[in-house]
């Protein structure tokens, strides 16, 4: 009874502990005030809202929505990111487990023999050699007064969220990675059409011009140019189809395979325009997975500097031990086998050589630089998305332009091979309106997949509730295992 009776008494000091738990010290996170432009540079008129989830599928390629979704699935880089979730939300757990009692149950077995000639003599009736059972319950708990543990908790819940978006960032990538992929694929595809279809024409000249030569109907240098253009366009050949080859094996490890062929759906002409997305620059700092990936470091760092100034004040620890010893196994769990204890202790530091102000500036430090990072990745999404924007745009303009072009230079092609057959020009007009209408179909072509991939990047750069989509797509949500809730109020993380 007067065990229990010490124990009542250890009850309201241990309540009055945990009641001044409740301070915390360091500075609480606020969302840092940046300046964001209130328009983007540019705009376009047919931007819709948001951008729309599975935003791929207005494509209307088949292909292409398997390709992501075998992407999303088996890409090894989206693995990797879910695993370091995983890595951080353990993190989190095992931080967050010091803020409750340790509690520890064990056994102990023993047999030894002491010398008969110690110092000590022994107990009448004891021999030298003898057992030692022990079946302990032990309790340990460190009070966080001063908002340490607290502090740490709550850096590596932040620290867990930032890797969240982390996997959201490489989601967003990947989704984006594999449509450029595709579209360069089959902007390659159509490059090569082009080339085989221009050296197939040049063939046939080479062939008539052999057959005229041979009755002397056209000079060996026009034998000899026209031979020149057949080999020209006839080397692009194998120069696109190397490039193919490396797009496949590209976009195959996008896949998570084994580089291989890639199966082929529409056309690039085929294709169909997505929207354009849209949205407020301040709407980026909601939508984009990279942006919070930057602010939770920002959060995970404020939170460390408590942590560090904590160092300063004293830490208070509780343990207590309760069971059972005794010499022989069957009167262990017995009344007078019973053991216990019960202890407090108060650290404080003395002089530490500057080791808690160290730890301390360079917490701060660290919490500047997540703080100009943060501030730096902003600026750069502003960046991306107004590049995105003009690249579109222009590439559209230019688009139209080549297309004039290369329309003029298919009727300037067919009227120098008439103005040739007529006797009125050289053949050297012929090979010049063919080299430039070769040369113009490439480029129109490679503009025309421009305007698809700056359309892909445009997406990325504005983020979007697509990514959520995708994330779904991956087969594993870490928000719905284990991960903690993210609250956010007034621009401030509330730790959970």
């Amino acid at each position: 009874m007067r065990a229990h009776a010490s124990w009542l008494r250890v009850i309201p000091a241990m309540l009055l502990a945990v009641g001044l738990g409740g301070c915390l010290l360091g500075p609480d996170y606020e969302r840092p005030t940046v300046s964001t432009p209130a328009t983007f540079r540019f705009d376009t008129g047919d931007a819709v809202e948001i951008a729309n989830p599975a935003w791929w599928e207005q494509f209307q390629d088949p292909v292409l929505n398997d390709l992501i979704a075998t992407a999303l699935a088996e890409n090894k880089d989206v693995k990797i990111a879910a695993a370091h979730v995983d890595q951080f939300l353990g993190q989190f757990v095992t931080t967050r487990s010091a803020l409750f009692p340790q509690a520890e149950a064990g056994f102990d077995a023993s047999r030894q023999r002491v010398s008969l000639a110690g110092v000590t003599a022994l107990p009448a009736g004891v021999g030298p050699v003898f057992n030692d059972f022990q079946a302990p319950l032990s309790v340990a708990w460190e009070i966080d007064v001063f908002g340490k543990i607290r502090r740490e908790t709550e850096s590596a819940r932040a620290s867990l969220l930032a890797s969240e978006e982390g996997r959201r960032a490489t989601i967003l990538s990947l989704v984006t990675s594999v449509a450029s992929s595709y579209v360069n694929l089959r902007d390659l595809d159509r490059q090569l059409e082009i080339a085989r279809q221009t050296t197939e024409s040049r063939k046939g000249s080479v062939t008539v011009f052999q057959a005229r030569f041979s009755v002397g109907e056209v000079s060996q240098m026009e034998l000899a140019q026209s031979e020149s253009e057949y080999e020209a366009s006839l080397a692009t050949i194998p120069q696109i189809e190397v490039q193919i080859a490396q797009q496949e094996d590209a976009l195959s490890v996008l896949l998570g395979r084994n580089p291989e062929p890639i199966l082929r759906g529409r056309d690039l002409t085929e294709l169909a325009v997505p929207e354009v997305p849209a949205g407020l620059p301040s709407a980026l700092l909601e939508r984009r997975p990279d942006l919070l990936q930057a602010e939770q470091n920002l959060v995970a760092a404020n939170a460390l500097i408590g942590a560090a100034r904590a160092l300063y004040f004293p830490s208070i620890s509780i343990t207590a031990l309760f069971g059972s010893a005794s010499g022989q196994f069957s009167n262990l769990f017995t009344g007078p086998a019973r053991i216990w204890s019960y202890a407090g202790s108060l650290t404080v530091p003395i002089f530490t050589a500057g080791s808690i102000s160290g730890q301390v500036k360079q917490a701060e430090a660290q919490q500047q630089q997540a703080l100009y990072q943060y501030q730096q990745s902003i600026q750069t999404a502003f960046q991306e998305v107004d590049d995105a924007l003009i690249a579109l745009q222009k590439s559209r303009e230019q688009l139209v332009i080549q297309g004039r072009q290369v329309a003029a230079l298919q009727s300037y092609s067919s009227l120098a091979r008439m103005r040739y057959e007529g006797g009125y020009t050289s053949y050297i007009e012929v090979l010049d309106a063919e080299r430039s209408l070769f040369n113009a179909q490439l480029s129109y072509t490679q503009t025309n997949g421009l305007v698809f991939t700056s359309l892909i990047s445009l997406y990325k750069a504005m983020g979007g509730g697509w990514v959520v989509e995708a994330e779904r797509m991956t087969g594993g949500d870490a928000t719905q295992q284990g991960m903690p809730e993210q609250k956010v109020t007034a621009g401030t993380a509330v730790p959970q």
